[in-house]
């Protein structure tokens, strides 16, 4: 049923278009273009207005032809970087990069698989309860489309995004929270040769803080990591000033606010220590989620990968996802692979027949589904 070539064409003509966080105006357009040409009503919300970028969330819904509980398909629109001239290159049964630029299959493999699912369930006239598709703006570094989403428009009770990597079959039911978290270190300029005695060094404050802070894996639940450090005029001046951008993830809130708490009391001891401030400011970004293995969408799933002939593998992720949006909203939402590997570097790629896999997979879920 599942058309390979037709796949593979529409994701390489897909990933060729430019579509870097807040630019997904093109992307936008031609996905409108090819929903309206399967029949279907397509409202684009306001989310891109509300987050400085060029395009909103897409939305429309499938009518279903049977009397089931409705189900919404998700997958963003937005690249990471080096996204600008995307050359899709065929080697075999996989497309790759051509190594200059991400491949852009995180997420349009999701979005090739929706639309090639929705193609075959309609081709075949296979009985299904109501389709609702969202294809988010912004996902990348801040889940801003599914934040901004116009939830009024969608009554489903269960959520399928494909934003997953690792073999088909692969199910995230779980997934941290995370808190993104911005430092300033304030410390006294002096000359560094002629009175270094008269200043404070923020780096060195910052250097002691993170010397002794809890970082990488803490534990199965729960990371920690220091990604940005900047600061500095000259060699010659002692640095009075240095910002660091950080995060703290958990499955688990009391240890997520655990780790926040400890990191912030390195900062502050070091400070204190060599005689400087620090300014500490931590944001939750987005909440966890936990599906019980029990759940209704669960046996969906066990029931899909049955009749695909697949392994249903439930995992714990520590990535983020509109996944952690969606649950938040109160759809039951579990975030499925579509075979994307080594995202976000110049060396990705995906195999053709793990995406048809994938939407064989995805068109079981959505006619398993019937209470």
């Amino acid at each position: 049923m599942v058309k390979e070539e037709r796949l593979a064409q529409e994701f390489m003509e897909l990933v060729r278009i430019d579509s870097l966080t807040f630019q997904e105006r093109q992307m936008a357009d031609t996905l409108r273009q090819k929903l309206e040409a399967m029949g279907l009503s397509v409202y684009e919300d306001d989310a891109g207005s509300k987050i400085g970028g060029n395009a909103g969330n897409l939305l429309c819904t499938v009518k279903g032809n049977k009397k089931a509980p409705a189900v919404l398909l998700m997958a963003h629109m937005d690249t990471v970087v080096p996204g600008k001239g995307k050359k899709p290159v065929v080697s075999g049964d996989v497309i790759k990069t051509d190594g200059t630029t991400v491949l852009g299959g995180d997420d349009v493999a999701g979005i090739a698989c929706i639309l090639e699912a929705i193609r075959v369930i309609k081709e075949n006239n296979l009985e299904h309860g109501d389709i609702q598709i969202a294809f988010t703006v912004a996902e990348e570094g801040g889940l801003w489309g599914a934040k901004h989403l116009d939830y009024n428009k969608i009554y489903a009770k269960y959520g399928i995004v494909l934003d997953e990597g690792g073999p088909i079959g692969t199910a995230a039911i779980k997934a941290p929270s995370q808190n993104k978290i911005d430092v300033v270190v304030k410390g006294k300029a002096s000359h560094a040769g002629v009175s270094p005695e008269k200043g404070i060094s923020a780096i060195q404050i910052a250097a002691e803080a993170i010397s002794g802070m809890k970082l990488g894996r803490i534990d199965e639940e729960t990371t920690a990591n220091i990604g940005i450090i900047s600061g500095g005029q000259a060699t010659n001046i002692i640095c009075d000033r240095v910002e660091i951008k950080a995060e703290a993830r958990s499955r688990d809130q009391a240890k997520l606010e655990a780790q926040t708490r400890h990191m912030k009391e390195c900062f502050e001891k070091a400070a204190a220590k060599f005689g400087g401030q620090v300014e500490f400011v931590s944001e939750n970004a987005y909440p966890a989620f936990n599906i019980d293995e029990e759940d209704e969408i669960i046996k969906v799933l066990e029931t899909a990968a049955q009749k695909a002939g697949i392994r249903l593998n439930l995992e714990a992720t520590g990535g983020g996802s509109d996944t952690n949006i969606v649950n938040q909203k109160g759809i039951k939402a579990v975030n499925i692979s579509v075979g994307m590997d080594k995202v976000h570097s110049v060396e990705e790629q995906i195999s053709i027949k793990d995406m048809a896999s994938a939407t064989r997979f995805l068109v079981e879920i959505i006619t398993s589904i019937d209470r």
